[in-house]
């Protein structure tokens, strides 16, 4: 075991995290900008994999199911505003190394695309959490495109990388933010990644594991 994960296992509920100031209008147009210098021409895509999916921020003119290589999908990032707060700190999606991931990519709109993508930068990078990446992505259709997805910083204090399932019994049981509860996130993620025919039977496997954990702790309160 490395000493990363011997660290995750070990984590405490909540953490203490300094997870730096909000990124202001100006930094987030450099990063944008910086990112769109690597765009390699054509049409936008955005590759959508946690609650873009059923929330998503930008305009499409098309949306069709897509799998990235090399990512996956995890609960691994601490979220003090979004699904918690500093004191009870709450947990996001993102793309973490390994394995493939499943979802769809949205071609945005070119009238109205810079409003977009600093909407898109506004909601997911409220502070320097995620990398912006130009994916390789393969649609249904076979074709590949360049798609935009948020890839997860190992090293910044907000990853909080695969947590033992007691310890997202307890962020389950307690993380609310601005958006809601980080149990809803995740079971609005779930129910339309299954509505798409394209489940993510780990994660359902997971919430079903800490649902029970919490159904015997509140049996055991009475």
């Amino acid at each position: 075991m490395t000493a990363i994960e011997t660290a995750i296992t070990c984590a405490p509920y909540p953490p203490r995290l300094d997870l730096g100031a909000q990124l202001t209008r100006e930094q987030l147009l450099a990063s944008m900008q910086s990112t769109m210098s690597l765009h390699q021409g054509g049409p936008v895509w955005l590759f959508a994999y946690g609650s873009l999916i059923w929330r998503p921020e930008c305009t499409a003119v098309e949306r069709i199911r897509g799998r990235v290589h090399g990512y996956h999908r995890g609960l691994y990032l601490w979220s003090h505003e979004h699904r918690g707060t500093p004191e009870l700190p709450g947990l996001v999606f993102g793309l973490d190394r390994g394995g493939s991931c499943s979802g769809f990519a949205y071609r945005l709109s070119e009238e109205n695309l810079e409003d977009s993508l600093f909407a898109l930068w506004q909601r997911e990078m409220p502070v320097p959490s995620y990398r912006p990446h130009w994916l390789s992505c393969r649609l249904e259709n076979g074709n590949r495109v360049q798609a935009l997805g948020f890839v997860l910083e190992r090293h910044l204090p907000s990853y909080a990388g695969n947590l033992p399932d007691h310890v997202l019994s307890q962020v389950f049981e307690s993380a609310c933010g601005r958006f809601g509860t980080t149990r809803d996130y995740v079971e609005q993620t779930i129910h339309a990644l299954r509505s798409h025919a394209m489940p993510d039977r780990n994660l359902e496997a997971r919430l079903k594991r800490c649902r029970s954990t919490l159904d015997q702790a509140t049996a055991s309160r009475l």
